[in-house]
């Protein structure tokens, strides 16, 4: 797959998005967005793959936004207020958007900094793996901007409103070993050993029946601001998908067996 800024590979049940634009520390560009669109799109089509990790290319996982576009008023930083809202909407929005819409799970092994954007990149992520050394902020105030592609949200969902809150506001950077106490972070491992911790998580899930994998996802996600009665007709409607799965049947042979299973997605 031909892509600009994002590379794309598979290997086995996973597949890997990079961020490649190194020269910017991976800071978006319109290339990239379209690349990520293009990418998700592959690894959801793909019924081999059953888990996706996201990271970048380099010593930075993103720094978000371009500086330099931001200083230039250049690509996705030009226009006036309506065209600049309508930039977002139609650009860097694509990328909460189609992450929000994406059922299988989705894991940011972050390999160093993530900054603004690029932190709120991987809290849309489902599982967070990050360097020791990488640093993460939601920096936005401190270049006169707020959290624009929807980061005050899916932060506030990661680690709660009142710690969301003081991050967005004073706009601090802070290291991955605070972002574990924060619970913003799920591990914290070497820069050299991020892939391989990142790997294992998303073999441990490519492991499990892929479409129980989705549903249970899917499940979690709506369930968070539903109410119960809601969470309950979901679980009770999933469930009912997934008992007539072969995958289902084969596990429960598998387990009274005694045997490893064997899952087919179907």
């Amino acid at each position: 797959m031909d892509l600009t800024h994002v590379r794309y590979a598979v290997t086995g049940h996973v597949a890997i998005i990079t961020l490649d634009r190194e020269e910017a520390r991976n800071a978006y560009s319109n290339d990239m967005l379209d690349g990520l669109d293009r990418a998700f799109d592959a690894a959801e089509a793909d019924e081999a793959v059953r888990a996706v990790i996201i990271t970048g290319a380099g010593r930075a996982f993103s720094a978000g936004g371009d500086l330099k576009a931001m200083r230039d008023k250049s690509g996705m930083f030009e226009g006036g207020p309506a065209d600049l809202r309508r930039r977002y909407q139609r650009g860097i929005h694509r990328v909460p958007r189609r992450i929000m819409a994406f059922e299988k799970p989705l894991i940011a092994a972050v390999n160093g900094a993530a900054i603004g954007a690029g932190l709120d990149l991987a809290c849309m992520c489902d599982i967070r793996v990050v360097a020791s050394g990488a640093k993460l902020g939601s920096t936005f105030v401190k270049v006169g901007l707020v959290p624009g592609d929807g980061g005050a949200y899916f932060l506030a969902r990661v680690i709660g409103f009142p710690r969301a809150l003081e991050m967005v506001l004073t706009g601090r950077v802070i290291t991955a070993q605070e972002g574990l106490q924060l619970g913003l972070v799920h591990r914290v491992v070497e820069a050299e050993a991020v892939m391989a911790a990142a790997m294992e998580y998303a073999e441990a899930i490519a492991q499990n029946p892929p479409v129980a994998v989705r549903l249970t996802k899917m499940a979690a996600y709506r369930s968070f601001d539903a109410d119960a009665d809601t969470a309950l007709e979901l679980a009770s409607t999933y469930q009912g998908i997934v008992q007539n799965t072969e995958d289902h049947r084969e596990a429960v042979a598998a387990m009274l067996e005694k045997r490893t299973p064997t899952f087919t997605g179907r």
